[in-house]
């Protein structure tokens, strides 16, 4: 099977989960997608470090590929796609600022957050890293096979895979929630109950339109990498290292003789000149790589 139907399998699979009615309804989804992601980690660490010790695994080169002008934007769109990683504590970040006892209980989750977040990341960073060297693809799970032959058990990475896939379900479906909510605004009726025809119509309609368009658009378009950069740069960088700090100070407002306020204001022109360098590298990667992909490319 080619990559876009694989991309189609899962756009279906996505749909059916779209249908979940509210956010409230995707507290047990989100406790499952946590183990998920811990299981997958956990996975893809033990193989790099069982691949590293052995003798199946690539021999070892740690040397940087490409001229300085590659490294460096390799660097800054690095810097993006990692910002899309830590993007994933949004929610709590925006809910740790309300009112009590709403602040309490969402500073714990975000703690809860960014210490998963920590240990999934850099555990498969460091490992794989260190096992395939400069070879590590942008997805680790790729460097399991050498050639068609597995440096694995192949039930250990059908495993691996079947977390990943059903971890990366469950959050499609809470990043589809923003989404849900503006339609249901829109073309729902407050007035009558959840489950009426009234609102279960367009909610079925709406939410299986922006699935079916989102999975059309990732089957044609295979740049996972470089989209993430993208998003990293224009979205989840403004919203998590720069836009919280602005409204910090002008909703608190510190004396400008305070610490805090200034900086509050070196993050927040630090941050801006990696944003923009940071979205240059992005579209310079896209505008690369759409020179040897195609549409619905086989990737």
């Amino acid at each position: 099977m080619k990559l876009y139907e694989f991309v189609v399998i899962f756009g279906c699979f996505l749909l059916i989960l779209a249908q979940i009615p509210s956010f409230h309804s995707l507290r047990h989804i989100n406790l499952v997608s946590l183990v998920l992601c811990l299981a997958y980690s956990a996975c893809a660490t033990t193989a790099s470090i069982y691949i590293g010790n052995s003798s199946k695994g690539p021999e070892k080169d740690y040397s940087l590929k490409g001229d300085t002008t590659n490294r460096l934007f390799g660097i800054f769109n690095a810097i993006a796609i990692i910002a899309t990683t830590y993007g994933n504590g949004i929610i709590p970040e925006i809910q740790a600022t309300l009112a009590p006892p709403v602040k309490g209980k969402m500073f714990k989750g975000l703690c809860v957050c960014y210490a998963v977040l920590t240990f999934t990341f850099f555990s498969v960073a460091i490992s794989g890293y260190w096992a395939f060297g400069n070879q590590a693809a942008g997805l680790i799970l790729s460097n399991f096979m050498d050639n068609g032959k597995p440096l694995v058990p192949k039930w250990f990475i059908y495993m691996t895979y079947i977390f990943t896939i059903t971890q990366l379900s469950a959050v499609g479906v809470v990043y589809l929630q923003p989404t849900n909510v503006i339609f249901e605004e829109t073309f729902g009726d407050p007035e009558s109950p959840e489950f009426s025809p009234r609102n279960v119509i367009p909610r079925l309609i709406f939410r299986s339109l922006a699935i079916i368009t989102a999975t059309t658009i990732a089957a044609m378009l295979p740049f996972f990498g470089d989209v993430n950069s993208l998003i990293g740069a224009f979205g989840f960088m403004p919203l998590d290292f720069i836009l919280p700090m602005v409204f910090f100070n002008v909703t608190f407002k510190p004396s400008k003789r305070s610490p805090i306020f200034w900086l509050n204001v070196t993050i927040v022109v630090a941050f801006s000149a990696v944003g923009v360098i940071a979205a240059v590298a992005a579209v310079r990667q896209i505008v690369l790589d759409a020179k040897t992909y195609r549409l619905f490319a086989n990737v």
